[in-house]
């Protein structure tokens, strides 16, 4: 797991070889990066399964509930296989325009 961080955000990049792999690292941790909005992004190379998320959606759920953004960075996820709140976007540009959709969203009371 690479983690770079950013003023707005902090990266995490996967350089693993499965996503339980990443996910197991993420988790440990995870308490490191309690206030900071996270980009997570998901190698091409990992074989990644719908129903192999579940760690990463609780932890973008919980980090939702603090007010913090999570979006998720992979081409191959089937949207439609997610709960909309989930942000799960193809490119970089776009994860850093829905975390400044949702910072706009905050500011307004949404």
């Amino acid at each position: 797991m690479q983690i770079e961080k950013k003023d707005k955000y902090t990266l995490i990049s996967s350089d693993e070889n499965t996503l339980e792999a990443f996910q197991n690292s993420l988790l440990e941790k995870i308490n490191d990066f309690e206030k900071a909005h996270l980009i997570l992004q998901i190698s091409e190379k990992i074989n990644v399964k719908d129903k192999d998320f579940s760690l990463i959606l609780e932890i973008a759920e919980k980090k939702q509930e603090k007010n913090t953004s999570v979006v998720i960075i992979n081409a191959d996820l089937n949207l439609d296989n997610f709960p909309e709140h989930i942000n799960i976007v193809p490119t970089m540009r776009e994860a850093e325009d829905i975390l400044d959709m949702e910072a706009i969203e905050r500011e307004l009371g949404f």
